[in-house]
């Protein structure tokens, strides 16, 4: 796979609110994700697609590092960046973020973002999206990011023609 990101372009390190912070994801974070995946293991599904079953029931801590591992690969070469959002301590992990190249035409990325369970009642994931969409718009070099699932409902996603 190609780099998503020229070597000129400096990848944005996040961004922190008073609430939350976003960084890049790495396998040091492992327990912290690991404990926010699957204590939401059932919302998340379907989160990358319809018949998505990330994560899995039985999905365990060293696949999860596997898996972050994977992710910490793809920023350093430059071909996905994932970010964790934490609390401004870093005492718990909140969700994550997810900008990918855009498997469709039209578009320069798609993002994907997530938080736990527990955060579904206070108002942190509509906050995260609008602080993610004046991210992207101020800090990316993207025309048009596309958010699957979200903006953009799954059929429609899929009827547009592939990248």
């Amino acid at each position: 796979m190609k780099r998503f990101a020229r070597e000129d372009v400096e990848i944005p390190p996040g961004f922190a609110t008073r609430d939350y912070c976003l960084r890049p994801l790495t396998i040091h974070d492992v327990v912290k994700d690991y404990d926010a995946v699957m204590s939401s293991r059932q919302r998340l599904q379907g989160l990358f697609g319809p018949h998505d079953p990330w994560p899995a029931d039985d999905l365990s801590l060293e696949q999860d590092l596997i898996d972050l591992a994977w992710h910490q690969g793809e920023f350093q070469r430059r071909r996905s960046f994932a970010y964790t959002v934490m609390r401004p301590d870093e005492s718990q992990c909140l969700g994550c973020v997810y900008v990918e190249p855009s498997s469709r035409e039209g578009c320069d990325a798609q993002l994907f973002f997530w938080v736990r369970d527990s955060e579904s009642h206070t108002g942190l994931e509509a906050a995260l999206e609008r602080d993610l969409e004046s991210w992207l718009s101020r800090e990316w070099w993207f025309d048009r990011v596309a958010w699957p699932g979200r903006r953009i409902s799954w059929a429609d996603w899929f009827e547009l023609p592939e990248a």
